[in-house]
């Protein structure tokens, strides 16, 4: 990615390592035999689906300004959210669901949507207020 298509944020490597933290939890969460922990059956199940990969796609957002980019990321979890589907389907303990994955991917476009209308400058804010320069 050139430095244009990266954000301004002062901390960009530090919220690059929480990001694929991120990414690395949910491949974690979405293998692991015994799952994460979501009370209340199927609707509860899909927003957890959703609202994971909402948090994930507006934190690269946040990162990166590039539409080019921006799309990369965004095909890139969504492929993410397919591909752990068939594994958890091959595994034999977690099953293969289709509107797992049309959840993954429904939080995808709305961390997009949120991006778009504003919400991808939260970590600019968090510098700017919290993080006050010394």
């Amino acid at each position: 990615m050139s430095r244009r298509e990266s954000s301004n944020l002062r901390f960009h490597q530090v919220w690059v390592f929480i990001g694929w933290t991120m990414v690395c939890l949910i491949i974690y969460l979405s293998l692991t035999t015994t799952g994460s922990v979501v009370v209340g059956g199927f609707f509860n199940d899909k927003v957890s689906h959703t609202l994971g990969y909402f948090c994930l796609m507006l934190w690269f957002m946040q990162l990166y300004t590039g539409k080019g980019t921006r799309l990369l990321y965004a095909l890139l979890f969504v492929a993410m959210g397919i591909g752990l589907e068939y594994l958890q389907g091959l595994g034999g303990v977690r099953v293969f669901e289709l509107a797992d994955m049309m959840a993954n991917t429904s939080g995808i476009v709305l961390g997009w949507l949120a991006a778009t209308l504003g919400m991808d400058r939260l970590l600019l804010w968090f510098e700017s207020r919290v993080l006050k320069k010394s």
